[in-house]
């Protein structure tokens, strides 16, 4: 994965990335405040973040953003959403099923899923990213290589760390034109998120930036800056409609609204 726009990794930070990759496929958890000081700016981070990316076993799968409500960018300290890559098999087609073992400190998230069919352009135009993908609905189980990271985990550890990306988990895939008359049905999208049954959360679309889209148009755009390309095959988990409980065992299922439907996730 080679970004040609961001700055050569110092020695500590290349052996930060190479702990977060080993932390990653071991299941462990670093203590942040081990960490905290290795990284200065966002830029480092994504730098630290394409590192530990390399790391992977497969080839990046997509993205997900993160911070894309007010509340989530107070509670990190920023004033612009964050983005992580993901490898391939952390897009899992639902209905799946996930070992709670297998994950450190994980949440359960809400979000739209796009996919692109074409490559996606920096000036591309909402109604551009609504023709040019898919949309699904998503159950994104966010994960991050510390512990006690939830919400306390520094924002630069969390860009370094991939945006805390662990699995995603997404539905019947429609194409996006087709399934919404307009741009702005996308902020319209209800949901209802039940575990075991049980009511946990509901929430609309509109708390994703006022729209998803905006979120996967940030998302492109950003990738240009660092000399990435959005490309066809690719999947983003664009941003949750909730704020996060923890994830427990049992079954977790998402409704959405809009003719988008559901998703299901069972926790053993």
């Amino acid at each position: 994965m080679t970004n040609l726009n961001l700055p050569k990794l110092t020695e500590q930070q290349e052996k930060f990335a190479s702990e977060l990759a080993n932390a990653y496929k071991n299941n462990l958890a670093l203590n942040a405040e081990d960490w905290q000081d290795v990284v200065a700016d966002d830029d480092q981070a994504y730098a630290v973040q394409a590192k530990f990316t390399s790391y992977k076993d497969t080839p990046v799968g997509g993205y997900k953003v993160s911070l894309t409500s007010e509340n989530t960018q107070k509670l990190f300290n920023s004033n612009s959403p964050l983005y992580g890559a993901l490898e391939q098999t952390r897009f899992v087609q639902g209905p799946a099923t996930l070992e709670l073992a297998n994950l450190n400190e994980a949440l359960v998230e809400c979000e739209l899923v796009f996919t692109a069919k074409e490559d996606l352009l920096p000036t591309d135009t909402l109604e551009d990213l609504a023709r040019k993908t898919t949309v699904a609905g998503g159950l994104e189980v966010p994960d991050a290589r510390f512990s006690s990271w939830f919400p306390s985990l520094k924002k630069h550890l969390v860009v370094s760390d991939g945006s805390v990306g662990g699995y995603v988990v997404f539905g019947q895939e429609h194409n996006t034109s087709e399934l919404f008359a307009s741009v702005d049905d996308l902020a319209k999208v209800e949901m209802r998120l039940t575990h075991d049954g049980r009511e946990v959360a509901t929430g609309v679309s509109a708390e994703v930036l006022n729209n998803p889209l905006n979120s996967l148009q940030w998302l492109v755009k950003k990738l240009h800056e660092q000399g990435l390309t959005f490309k066809a095959g690719l999947r983003v988990s664009s941003g949750t409609f909730n704020f996060p409980p923890h994830l427990e065992k049992g079954v977790w299922e998402v409704e959405y609204g809009s003719g988008v439907g559901k998703v299901t996730l069972t926790v053993k």
